[in-house]
């Protein structure tokens, strides 16, 4: 793959960003607030989740989870922050401050979650899926980070756009368990078995979560104008 460059440079839209931040906040509160409030014997009791399958879990994944879901959540609000140009201009401190945050929640974020990989709920394609989810969401974040520290600001807004793309994986990974539960509903009987729906649901969210986001950065990066990668050279 070669990098590309597109030919104008278009800044993300406010109601965009908006929209996006909403969206961020309800997963996050919903999500942190949860395992804040109840532990998680509590929450297997109440079906909540995943609460269940980690109720009976040794204390290490336990504690890798509730690491997991606070750096994940501090990503996760952060991020739409980085790529507001009013704040890039109004602070630049403040923005690079929220950067090394946000960054830092990816990288505790995507530890986290390896260590949690053996004992996932989705057996070997969350293995598989969640992995590599783990994996290029931290390369991604590395290469934002090195971009940014020798100076190339459009490789360095390419990568971070890349980046939430993947920590947005925790907002598409509940969307599409909603969509996916739903449409099997009306197959399932008159008396479902919801636990069994949801088991299938989940099996299919591994890789669904986060790869069809990365098409959609790759598009918003090359629609912005920024280096863009290619599996074919284009010609100079």
């Amino acid at each position: 793959m070669t990098p590309a460059r597109s030919p104008a440079a278009r800044p993300p839209g406010p109601a965009g960003l908006v929209v996006v931040g909403l969206l961020a906040l309800g997963v996050a509160v919903v999500s942190s607030g949860a395992y804040a409030l109840a532990g998680l014997d509590a929450l297997a009791e109440d079906g909540a989740g995943l609460a269940a399958a980690y109720a009976v879990l040794p204390a290490f994944v336990q504690g890798a989870l509730y690491v997991h879901i606070v750096s994940s959540s501090v990503a996760l609000l952060v991020g739409p922050l980085q790529f507001s140009q009013r704040l890039r201009r109004r602070s630049l401190r403040t923005h690079r401050l929220l950067g090394r945050v946000y960054l830092g929640g990816v990288a505790v974020g995507a530890v986290s979650a390896v260590l949690m990989l053996p004992t996932n709920s989705a057996g070997v394609v969350g293995f598989f899926g969640f992995g590599a989810l783990a994996v290029v969401w931290a390369v991604a974040a590395v290469r934002a980070y090195r971009s940014i520290r020798v100076g190339d600001v459009d490789s360095h807004r390419a990568w971070m756009i890349r980046t939430y793309a993947l920590t947005f994986a925790a907002v598409t990974l509940r969307a599409w368990l909603g969509l996916l539960v739903a449409v099997q509903l009306p197959f399932a009987g008159a008396e479902p078995d919801v636990d069994a729906v949801f088991a299938d649901a989940y099996a299919a969210v591994p890789f669904l979560c986060w790869l069809p986001n990365l098409v959609v950065a790759e598009w918003l990066v090359r629609r912005r104008g920024l280096p863009s990668y290619r599996l074919v050279p284009t010609p100079t």
